[in-house]
């Protein structure tokens, strides 16, 4: 039996570049406030700490979980659908190839970029490890700084301790001004999962796929403009190609 996984980053966008007879076509905006989208981000603005972060950054990524190649989690993937994509009921695998033949199609001398597209959710599988929803998928955010209304739901962060944490509520927190992203810590997800693993095992991806695969899921970001007092000069360089994935 498929395990199902909402992703409310499929389904729900504040930003006005969202807002656009193209984007709705395929994206449901319209999210009733007893969804199970609005639970999960329930859940992940509450639990989404620094604290959080760091434990399971301790938890994970000592890569001690098991051996697996890309097409081993390629096909676990078939165990999980994500119903957060309001136009398809078909497992992530589908996704992950309709991904990457889209890029090729769009770029088909970049083939790195085509196995960016094919791989970019397989972190997704922490989810079949155990993990809950809300700390797999979803919009991420940088942790230990004051959070952005420009998050979906941003109101839903007052349950947040961070936000009454003086070490972590303001402007910069933790972090400082310009310090650039590879100096945050986002919050925990496949994206952040994925790219640590690849990272770690040497990866030959250039930095753009990397960037890509850590921050497509940060929407505020590269889709609002948020944030920007966190970045460095190669972050702006990089957020093209992000916005072109």
């Amino acid at each position: 039996m498929a395990m199902t996984t909402i992703d409310p980053s499929q389904v729900v966008r504040p930003e006005d570049v969202h807002n656009t007879s193209e984007k709705t076509t395929f994206r449901n905006f319209d999210v009733d406030t007893e969804s199970c989208v609005r639970k999960t981000y329930v859940e992940m603005r509450k639990e989404q700490t620094y604290e959080f972060v760091t434990s399971q950054k301790d938890k994970w990524l000592k890569l001690d979980k098991g051996i697996m190649t890309v097409f081993d989690c390629l096909e676990q993937l078939n165990n999980l659908v994500d119903e957060s994509d309001p136009d398809l009921d078909l497992p992530n695998i589908v996704h992950a190839y309709q991904t990457a033949e889209s890029i090729r199609k769009a770029h088909p001398d970049e083939d790195w970029f085509h196995l960016v597209g094919l791989i970019h959710d397989i972190g997704k599988i922490l989810a079949l490890w155990g993990e809950p929803q809300w700390a797999v998928v979803g919009d991420t955010f940088p942790v230990g700084c004051a959070f952005s209304n420009q998050c979906v739901f941003s109101e839903l962060f007052e349950d947040n301790p961070d936000s009454r944490d003086s070490r972590y509520n303001t402007k910069y927190g933790v972090y400082e001004q310009n310090c650039g992203l590879k100096n945050v810590h986002m919050s925990w997800g496949h994206d952040e999962y994925l790219y640590q693993v690849l990272v770690r095992n040497g990866t030959t991806l250039p930095e753009e796929g990397l960037y890509m695969i850590r921050f497509h899921s940060f929407y505020p970001w590269h889709s609002a403009g948020a944030y920007e007092y966190l970045l460095d000069e190669h972050d702006r360089n990089m957020l093209p190609w992000v916005q072109e994935f």
